[in-house]
């Protein structure tokens, strides 16, 4: 095999063994090893190159080693403390959350205690016998007080020590800096050293790796090493990702010589022999792996290192100096993504976990940790740009909601545009195409907006449809306990928010026939599961319904409704709906489904009916000839895989019986729900995240569903004429009474009126429909009672009374 073929097999292939990365040593022309290690490197993080924005925190400069090349680490100076005492730490990390900084970055010499009596007095003084100790403190000090999140480079550490470390820091790190041990040889730059032992590094990186502690590690390049040592030193790393998958970058850094040391005299490594390193890391790992190089340490350089594969820059910090490399500044970060555009990719903040571990943070992040950082992400695990979330009366980011319809057409990047193409002409997505276009940033973003648009408005023109609904949420009494509720309550709610009721039967037509008096055509029934209720129930409300209004259209009973009343009846679930449908049940809410995956379910609502079972449901009633709506309720533990396996198995559903009417993205209301007050979810979707919901909606059910819809109760109004422009061509119901959203704490009104309605949707330069349930037209009369009745209001006249509470 020639040297190109090889280098095109893993490009995207498999990774490097030894020995094919071996025959790669004398390599003459670097290009295509280049390209081979910058074609792996994108097709896994695609265009971003990241950085996490930092403060460095140097706790000691005094260290039991005596590295050959280091002037961070020093013996005592006179007059000088050997650490920073508690107020400098808490100054320096308040300084860098002024500037924006999200990572405390905690640097410190090993174990100085065990060479230097000062630094043994001082630890004394301070409360402290380790240098650990203190750090641990110093940690959650930062944490509590500023929010920062702490990384820690604390050296060598055995199972108490990351114990007492792991609750106190969201990741850590130590370079291996070379497997070989013939530079702890006399004459070498780790003689004198006893942490740079290898197999001591490498013994603290697999208990990193046991306790599930986000890693980070790296090679030093230049110090004496040899090529197959740096590739031996990378293989050592790989296996022990491999073993734990707690490696969450790998950093390869050029040495530098530096005046005052031992290797002032020593020659840097060549540019080309950095990236030949960089390049050969890139191809012996999986592509997802993060490879980083120091943008401070290769001035002039940078566009040549992304060249060579590598996705992150690392720590920047626009407060503190590199303490490590003090004579290497860092470049502005204005500078440094320009010099990351130059180089064709957009600089994107990350934070110190990375998001392929944030992603997971029930596994990599201990319980103390996980509330700080579910507030600072998104879905995927990145930061989140902005303070919105759905239900808060507060307008979207300028910034992103420029982004849904910018004044000139967007060019999507290759990948993308070949899946807009492969949407807009209805062939199914599979997951991991749906997965990429729910990352799309920037222009990426914008191209998406605009390609759900363009087929919004090639299958449904420019009307935008709504129908005047009322809400009736018979009761909030539940003996599930969905961690994301806060509507339920009763003796085993998860929050007893307001006051428990269950409405009679009489109520229920009252409320039908206001209703229809006020230009209703729809009447959503939906509540919590009573104790006390059987499948009679439902039918008895069908019956009153029908009772007080026969033309009333009921939309009825979720597909966990259905399952208990068939259950309590000790019926099959068809049995049921027929027996629902000749009561005058005529569609259902395809509500219940929350994530269309088990893995979610699990943790957000155990109790409940499973994916297979809410489809199954849903099958049956589309086989008896009723009806439905599709929901998604996203933005809580869910990721982006989740999000897609939702959206294929609802197209699915819609390819074997076509019943689904519409599809209704519901992003999560945060504010009262329990499974966040207890710190275990996000606050919601970001609006970018709510945004590409209903356009990446559009794109991957199209052509099975053509109905898009938008929640104004979640987002507001600003925030559905931007779905608007993102491919959505329906507003939902006027609801009347809405109650399940606002007890989660939203805040937008519990009505929208016919006039408001179409307000919004003339303002978004469409034409306004009145419909009915099923996607017909609203009747003339229906249309005149509601704006007469909309009028009313207007004018004054009091809400509708719920009444009959009991």
């Amino acid at each position: 095999m020639t040297t190109q073929t090889l280098l095109k097999d893993f490009s995207l292939g498999r990774r490097l063994d030894r020995e094919e990365a071996l025959s790669l040593i004398d390599i003459a022309d670097l290009e295509p090893l280049l390209e081979a290690a910058a074609q792996r490197r994108d097709a896994a993080h695609g265009g971003r190159v990241s950085y996490s924005r930092k403060v460095f925190i140097p706790l000691t400069q005094l260290c039991r080693d005596v590295c050959h090349y280091c002037t961070f680490a020093h013996p005592p100076r006179k007059g000088e403390k050997a650490f920073l005492t508690r107020d400098e730490v808490l100054a320096i990390a308040e300084a860098g959350k002024r500037a924006g900084c999200k990572e405390a970055l905690f640097t410190l010499g090993d174990k100085p205690e065990l060479r230097y009596r000062i630094a043994r007095e001082e630890l004394a003084a301070l409360g402290h016998e380790t240098t650990l100790s203190y750090l641990a403190e110093m940690a959650d000090l930062v944490w509590r007080e500023t929010g920062l999140l702490p990384h820690l480079n604390p050296g060598l550490l055995n199972d108490a020590d990351f114990r007492a470390l792991r609750p106190v820091s969201i990741s850590q790190g130590i370079m291996l800096e070379s497997i070989s041990g013939r530079l702890c040889g006399k004459g070498k730059p780790h003689y004198g050293s006893p942490d740079k032992i290898p197999a001591a590094r490498i013994d603290t990186m697999k208990l990193a790796g046991e306790h599930a502690v986000p890693f980070t590690s790296g090679i030093l390049i230049g110090i004496g090493e040899t090529r197959e040592e740096r590739i031996d030193s990378l293989l050592a790393l790989r296996d022990l990702n491999d073993a734990h998958g707690h490696i969450q970058e790998i950093i390869v850094q050029n040495f530098r010589p530096k005046p005052g040391t031992l290797m002032h005299n020593v020659e840097a490594p060549p540019l080309d022999d950095h990236l030949w390193t960089i390049a050969m890391a890139r191809l012996l790992f999986e592509p997802e792996m993060n490879i980083q190089a120091p943008p401070n340490l290769s001035p002039g350089a940078l566009k040549q290192l992304v060249d060579a594969g590598i996705n992150d820059w690392g720590g920047v910090s626009p407060v503190t100096p590199d303490h490590v490399n003090p004579e290497a500044p860092w470049p502005h970060l204005e500078e440094l993504a320009k010099a990351t555009a130059e180089a064709g990719k957009l600089l994107t903040e990350r934070l110190a976990i990375y998001p392929s571990h944030a992603r997971h943070a029930l596994k990599w992040v201990d319980q103390k940790m996980r509330t700080p950082l579910y507030d600072l992400i998104d879905a995927d695990g990145w930061p989140r740009t902005d303070g919105w979330c759905p239900g808060r009366q507060e307008a979207p980011p300028a910034a992103d909601a420029a982004l849904v319809k910018p004044a000139a057409p967007a060019k999507a990047s290759f990948d993308i545009q070949a899946i807009l193409d492969k949407a807009q002409d209805g062939v199914p997505l599979g997951e991991a195409e749906i997965v990429r276009l729910f990352r799309a940033r920037g222009d990426d973003f914008s191209a998406v907006c605009q390609a759900a648009d363009d087929l919004r408005r090639r299958v449904n023109g420019d009307v935008v449809s709504y129908v005047v609904t009322r809400n009736i949420n018979y009761t909030n009494i539940c003996y599930f306990k969905c961690q994301f509720c806060a509507f339920s309550k009763g003796k085993l709610s998860e929050n007893l928010r307001g006051r428990p009721y269950d409405i009679g039967m009489d109520e229920v037509a009252r409320r039908v026939s206001e209703a229809w008096e006020r230009g209703a055509s729809e009447v959503c029934m939906q509540g919590g599961i009573h104790p006390s209720y059987t499948g009679q129930k439902y039918l008895d409300i069908c019956e009153a319904v029908r009772g007080a209004v026969p033309q009333m259209h009921l939309h009825a009973f979720s597909p966990l409704e259905v399952s208990q009343g068939a259950q309590t009846l000790g019926v099959p679930v068809a049995e049921f709906l027929g027996r629902l449908q000749e009561a005058g049940l005529k569609s259902l809410p395809g509500t219940a489904a929350e994530i269309l995956d088990d893995e979610v379910r699990a943790q957000l609502c155990a109790d409940k009916i499973n994916t297979q079972q809410w489809l199954d449901v849903m099958r049956t009633a589309h086989g008896l000839g009723l009806r439905s709506t599709a929901t998604i309720m996203f933005g809580h533990i869910d990721r982006y895989e989740h999000w897609a396996r939702h959206l294929i198995r609802v197209r699915d559903l819609q390819i074997e019986t076509g019943g689904f009417t519409e599809f209704v993205p519901l992003p999560f209301v945060h504010m009262e729900a329990p499974i966040y007050l207890k710190g275990r979810s996000r606050p919601g979707p970001t609006f970018r995240e709510a945004i590409l919901m209903h356009a990446v909606a559009r794109l991957a059910l199209n052509p099975h569903i053509t109905n898009i819809q938008a929640s104004w109760v979640k987002l507001g109004p600003d925030g559905v004429r931007h779905c608007l422009n993102a491919g959505v061509n329906d507003l939902g119901g006027t609801l009347m009474d809405e109650s399940i959203s606002r007890s989660a704490g939203a805040s937008y009104g519990q009505e929208m009126t016919p006039q408001q309605m179409e307000r919004i949707i003339v303002s978004a330069g469409r034409l306004p429909r009145l419909r009915n349930t099923l996607y017909g037209n609203a009747s003339a009369e229906i249309r005149e009672r509601a704006f007469a009745a909309a009028s009313t209001r207007e004018a004054g006249e009091p809400a509708l009374q719920a009444g009959g509470v009991h």
